[in-house]
């Protein structure tokens, strides 16, 4: 009989353990191969970098689609030669985007916009999108400010006005020539220069004063483009009415078919103040003999140039005045004018008007610097922003009408509007 081994006892876990671990398996010679090692590498990091194309595509949406921060439409200005990170800058501070400067330099590479970005004032819609605020620099359709150049100015008036405006840049070289722009609502850019809004005025003015030229009736005495121009200044001047325009016209073009003077008071004040446009009083009753190369009470026929620059509607009206034979007109007391064809009618209109301004106690003094001539009538009414306006005489009440009032003489050609 051999022997067995003696039994020693042994705890329960030290039964269980091997008594030899076994060795770890070989690995193979393919899986040391240096191909398959770095075949693994890269098969790694692509899936790596997919995933992380994946999260940036997503996050990327995510931050060109989601609504922007704006709380209602702004109008934000982009300065000349901002870079990119300048704008993402600006658009922060402004409010119009909440995302890391990076992120928008991310969102304007992604779309393709790194060269297209423009500067200028945009106007940003509320809640506009990341997306929607790069395709709006990119589309530069800046922001256009409505400018209204009011009919009757001189050119002097409306370079003021326009170096008083801060949307325009630069300054003004000269004045222009009289009657050459065209009163009308404009729209410019900021960051215009004054001399291109100039430069509009005048190309619109060309171009209108052709096509009404062209359309003119032919029977007027006006002989050339630039006296049309100046007498529909003087029209402009006279009335602010559009249904009133046509009719003063035409007392002016009967005056010039009879060779009479023409005796409006504007021209009095062109040629007293030039380009300034407003007198700021009353005319003297000295200045309406005053002699000036305007004042069309002393000159014959037509002044040498426009005392305005007048609008379309008063170009219009000149050369196609009504048909009449109107050689009067006078204030009527409501804002209009009453026109009569003869010396006789017009007297009797002056004295109508004067007893009603006496009547409602006439607000207007009248400077005197000579002796008061026989009859002395109401001038017409010139609705005109730029039209003189008389001081107002304390604890007397106003008449019911817009009117300047002068002063005027009888003469051996009764005047249009007797002052």
């Amino acid at each position: 009989m051999s022997e067995r081994p003696p039994i020693s006892p042994r705890s329960p876990r030290a039964a269980l353990e091997p008594e030899q671990v076994p060795p770890p398996p070989k690995r193979s010679d393919r899986a040391r191969n240096p191909f398959v090692i770095v075949g693994n590498a890269i098969f790694t990091i692509l899936i790596i970098l997919m995933i992380g194309a994946g999260a940036t595509y997503y996050y990327g949406k995510q931050a060109l689609e989601s609504p922007g921060p704006l709380q209602e439409d702004k109008i934000v200005n982009i300065p000349a030669r901002a870079g990119k990170r300048d704008i993402a800058d600006v658009l922060s501070r402004e409010g119009v985007i909440n995302v890391n400067p990076w992120v928008f330099i991310g969102g304007v590479f992604a779309l393709k916009a790194s060269s297209d970005l423009k500067p200028g004032e945009y106007s940003f819609q509320k809640n506009a999108s990341l997306r929607d605020v790069i395709a709006t620099i990119v589309d530069g359709k800046v922001v256009q400010h409505a400018i209204t150049i009011p009919e009757g100015l001189t050119s002097e008036q409306i370079v003021t006005r326009l170096t008083d405006n801060d949307i325009f840049t630069g300054s003004v070289r000269e004045i222009p020539r009289e009657g050459t722009l065209l009163p009308e609502t404009y729209k410019f850019p900021r960051g215009t220069t004054r001399d291109q809004v100039i430069q509009r005025l005048q190309q619109a003015q060309k171009r209108v004063l052709a096509e009404i030229w062209e359309r003119r009736n032919t029977d007027t005495p006006l002989k050339s483009p630039d006296q049309l121009v100046t007498l529909a200044s003087i029209v402009e001047k006279e009335t602010g009415r559009s249904d009133e325009r046509s009719r003063v016209a035409a007392v002016f073009v009967n005056r010039m078919r009879q060779k009479m003077k023409l005796q409006s008071d504007p021209t009095i004040i062109y040629g007293l103040v030039g380009g300034k446009g407003t007198l700021g009083r009353p005319i003297k009753r000295s200045e309406i003999t005053q002699p000036s190369p305007y004042n069309t009470y002393v000159i014959d026929g037509l002044p040498p140039g426009p005392i305005a620059n007048p609008g379309r509607a008063s170009l219009e009206a000149t050369a196609n005045p009504a048909r009449t034979r109107d050689l009067f007109f006078v204030a009527d007391g409501t804002g209009g004018h009453a026109f009569t064809e003869t010396y006789d009618q017009h007297a009797k209109n002056v004295a109508k008007l004067r007893a009603s301004e006496k009547q409602i106690q006439n607000d207007t003094v009248e400077p005197a610097d000579d002796p008061a001539p026989a009859a002395v009538a109401p001038g017409a009414a010139d609705n005109n922003p730029t039209a003189a306006t008389p001081p107002k005489p304390t604890n007397q009440k106003k008449p019911p009408r817009s009117g300047r009032q002068g002063a005027a003489q009888q003469t051996n050609s009764p005047p249009v509007v007797q002052r």
